[in-house]
């Protein structure tokens, strides 16, 4: 299924985990989908853990729930930074209101521990955040990726080719 009308936004901070970010990105732009980096501020580039830079198409402040189908959070550290942005915060609530598609791996649980959207939902993240995940009310499960509802969340890299999978899945079941 084509999902060139689907647009995408993928979160973006320094110190990202650099397969993380870019695995999942490319696979959902290879199903014809818009995929738009959002970070503090637009054109601004970001360097991820391991050196490969990112630029962001758009600014926190420009994202409008209403135009993105689904949104993917990377792990590294960068989702420490991005779960202090209000903007972010929101977004991610819109976002999981509507019930469009959340992919979240490894330490990208924090952000939507911030956005206070775990409650009582099955997730999986790295282990390292298990505790943090429990705490905020989810049902941590240490599988390579859980799917519940709109959220897809995976541990950690060699769980990127089952994760981005079950990203795009949920985008052609949203866009279907």
């Amino acid at each position: 299924m084509s999902l060139a009308n689907a647009n995408i936004i993928c979160l973006l901070d320094d110190e990202f985990e650099d397969l993380e970010l870019w695995y999942p990105v490319y696979r959902t732009r290879e199903t014809g989908a818009t995929v738009q980096f959002a970070g503090p501020k637009k054109g601004a580039e970001h360097i991820g853990k391991y050196g490969v830079p990112a630029v962001a198409d758009l600014s926190f402040d420009e994202l409008d729930a209403d135009t993105i189908d689904g949104l993917l959070v990377p792990g590294g550290w960068a989702p420490d930074k991005l779960r202090r942005y209000p903007k972010v915060l929101e977004v991610v609530q819109q976002l999981n209101a509507q019930n469009k598609p959340i992919g979240q791996i490894c330490h990208a649980g924090w952000v939507l521990i911030s956005a206070k959207i775990l409650q009582g939902r099955t997730v999986t993240s790295t282990p390292g955040i298990r505790d943090d995940m429990e705490n905020a009310g989810a049902i941590w499960l240490d599988e390579p990726v859980v799917v519940d509802g709109n959220l897809i969340s995976a541990r950690r890299p060699p769980d990127l080719p089952p994760y981005a999978q079950a990203f795009v899945q949920a985008l052609e079941q949203r866009m279907g």
